[in-house]
This record gives C-alpha cells, sequence and structure tokens, in this order.
C-alpha cells in the first residue's frame, strides 16, 4: 500500500484523480489541498465522491500533503507546479506533474510559449510520461511530466510511424477537437451554455501551447525536425477528444504497413486499441477510460494518410494518464484502478 496525495484537487483533473484513487486497491489518499474549498469537505464540493472520498481541503502548503507520503499529484496550473517541486523534492517524495512545466526540455522554448522556468534544472531529471514509449525511464523517475491531451491524442499513433520511416516528416497536419472540460473548472463567457451549445469552433489557431511539445516528442522519434500545424476546436460536449491527422507517406508505403507498425508498437499496451480497417474511432467509446482507440485511412485521390485517435481528455489526457505513470513509479501494476471499459449508450 502506497500513500499519495493532490495538491489542487479541486478542478476536473483533480476530481478524476479521486474517483479512480477511490478504486485503487493499493492507493490511500491522505490528503487533497484546494486554496479556493480549504476546510470543506470532498464531497460538498463533488457530490459524486459522496461516501468514497471522506476528506476535506487543505491548504496547499498543509503538512499533511508530504508528511509520510510515497508520491503527490501536482494538478495545479503551469508556474504553480515549478514553484512547488524543488520543496517536494526535498522533502524526498515522488511526484507526478500534470501540468506543462517539465514536458518541454529546453527552457529558452517553454518561456516563448509558457513564462520564464524558475527551477530548470530539473527539466533533464524529468521522466517525459507517455508509458507506452517510456516506461522504463518513468519507473526509475522521482518526477514524471504527465503529457498534454492534445499531445497525447496527436503523437500515440504518430510515434511508431515516424519511428520506421513510414510517413515524411514535412506537412503533417492535426485538428483536434476536445469537450469543454479541457478548459478547466473555471467561469468564462466562452464556457457558458449558451455559448458551447449547438457550437463547435477553432480557438487558438495562430499557435497553441501544446504544438512545440507536440513537435519535441515526434522529433526525437523521427531522429529529426518534425513541424506540424495543428489547430485545436471546441466541441459542445463535456469530455472526449478526437484527433484528425493528415501525413504524407514515405515512398510507396502502404496501409497494411501502417497498420504493422502500430501492431508492434501497441499490441501488448492494455491502453492502446487499434481499430479493425473499415472502423474508425469514436469519443463514446473511450468516455471514462484510460484507452486510446486509433484508426485509418488513406485518401485515394491525395494519397494522404489520415489517422484518427479517440481519448478522454481527462482520462488518458490528464488523470488516468496520471495515474498510470504513478503506478510505474511506485513498482505496481500500470493498469491497477484504470481498467473501466466505456459506458454503452
Amino acid at each position: 500500500m502506497a500513500n499519495v496525495s493532490i495538491i489542487g484537487a479541486s478542478g476536473y483533473t483533480g476530481a478524476e484523480l479521486m474517483r479512480l484513487i477511490s478504486a485503487h486497491p493499493d492507493l490511500d489518499l491522505k490528503a487533497v489541498s484546494s486554496r479556493q474549498f480549504c476546510g470543506q469537505p470532498v464531497e460538498q464540493v463533488f457530490g459524486a465522491l459522496g461516501g468514497e472520498v471522506t476528506l476535506s481541503f487543505v491548504e496547499p502548503d498543509h503538512e499533511s500533503l508530504v508528511k509520510d507520503i510515497d508520491l503527490v499529484f501536482l494538478a495545479v496550473p503551469h508556474q504553480a507546479a515549478m514553484n512547488a517541486v524543488p520543496d517536494l523534492m526535498a522533502a524526498g517524495v515522488k511526484v507526478v506533474d500534470l501540468s506543462a512545466d517539465f514536458r518541454i526540455k529546453d527552457a529558452s522554448l517553454y518561456e516563448k510559449w509558457y513564462v520564464p522556468h524558475t527551477c530548470p534544472e530539473f527539466l533533464a531529471e524529468a521522466a517525459y510520461g507517455l508509458p507506452e514509449f517510456n516506461r522504463e525511464l518513468i519507473k526509475k523517475a522521482r518526477l514524471t511530466a504527465n503529457p498534454g491531451c492534445y499531445v497525447t491524442s496527436v503523437i500515440m499513433p504518430l510515434i511508431p510511424l515516424l519511428r520506421d520511416g513510414l510517413l515524411q516528416r514535412e506537412g503533417i497536419i492535426a485538428n483536434s477537437a476536445s469537450g469543454v472540460s479541457g478548459a478547466g473548472r473555471k467561469a468564462s463567457l466562452n464556457l457558458i451554455h449558451g455559448e458551447v451549445h449547438e457550437n463547435f469552433k477553432p480557438y487558438a489557431v495562430a499557435g497553441h501551447r501544446h504544438t512545440p511539445e507536440m513537435e519535441q516528442e515526434l522529433s526525437l522519434a523521427a531522429g529529426g525536425e518534425v513541424r506540424l500545424t495543428f489547430t485545436p476546436h471546441l466541441l459542445p460536449m463535456d469530455r472526449g477528444i478526437l484527433s484528425t491527422i493528415y501525413a504524407k507517406p514515405a515512398d510507396k508505403v502502404s496501409e497494411k504497413e501502417i497498420y504493422v507498425s502500430w501492431e508492434k508498437a501497441f499490441s501488448n499496451e492494455p491502453f492502446v486499441r487499434i481499430l479493425p480497417e473499415g472502423r474508425l474511432p469514436a469519443t463514446k467509446e473511450v468516455r471514462g477510460t484510460n484507452r486510446v482507440q486509433i484508426g485509418l485511412a488513406k485518401d485515394p485521390r491525395s494519397g494522404l494518410m489520415k489517422i484518427f485517435s479517440t481519448l478522454d481528455n481527462i482520462t488518458k489526457g490528464a488523470s488516468g494518464q496520471a495515474l498510470q505513470n504513478a503506478n510505474l513509479m511506485l513498482g505496481m501494476d500500470e493498469g491497477l484502478g484504470l481498467t473501466g471499459l466505456g459506458q454503452t449508450p
């Protein structure tokens, strides 16, 4: 049994972490923090957790968050995470950071897209938390940077194909659509029901912060620079991401070779499902799960490969993947607490 805590538990990712941990056989959730709801019982803020999570929120600097704790989930915004990590490392706890603060390895590139980095000394040490490709690094890590939700949906199907030289590095286009929970649990005019309901729109079209993270990981896989065009969209639903990716195949590469590459990469991966030819992913099939579904279609006119990927942005895109990483860091079966199926209907 391992003791864990959550710093920043009042958002959607924090709530999802509490939901998942409550069903985990070998984790004991000892403390959760929230400045906004400090002193209030968790079930008063998240009624769905009533009877399962009996804790009350504490301040983010409360000693219960680190005392006798094996691992801390940092579910706070960027900048707040980097400010917390040095003290957590000094306290001897392991950390899974759900923010962007330790995903991008180049501090100057991080500053270009976010803010100046206050503890770049931890960038090289942080494991990039995509278990399907970095499992051994994560097992040894003190600090794991949980990937972005859009990033996971885009790079999961592309990494094996670029690694195997099946796609050209130039001209990759990714269009991703996410449910509104991806914007966080906050009051915002563009997220109210009247603005979102029966509406579908792009945003951050001049450059989304997940772009450099995608390019970093894809370039590593390809062994050379990858520049892609990424456009996010907001869907009128709670949760889920569907990514449609357009890529030029390398010379004479067939659809069969794409499937063979995926089979080689994912045949033993419990949370990645490659759909058979003719079937395409759907967000409803992965809702509330830690699964990624991947599909393929080749455009006979343009010759482009159309790659489709779906995941739940709060689960595999955030909290589920964080728990998967925590399991590995704690020497546990990485699937513990994460084996649920999607809902029908």
